[in-house]
């Protein structure tokens, strides 16, 4: 059973709508440690990608804390 949930929301670039989302979780202490590296190292590795909105949402239950990262991106189209 859920017992609580919440989100915060950061947008970055408010008039440009996105077309791609990738999404980062982590329930383990240890993984909840790095998710900000691994999110670091998908933006570094994804230049192209412009971000215009991240949500980090907390859940937990009696047994487990849940950590999301949400990142919403706009990417260009490819050319031929």
């Amino acid at each position: 059973m859920l017992e609580a949930t919440e989100a915060r929301r950061l947008v970055l670039r408010p008039d440009k709508q996105f077309n791609g989302v990738k999404v980062f979780s982590a329930t383990l202490f240890a993984d909840r440690e790095r998710l900000g590296e691994k999110v670091t190292e998908w933006i570094t590795n994804h230049p192209k990608k412009e971000l215009t909105e991240i949500i980090v949402t907390q859940s937990s239950d009696a047994a487990f804390h849940c950590i999301a990262l949400s990142v919403f991106f706009y990417e260009p189209p490819a050319t031929a």
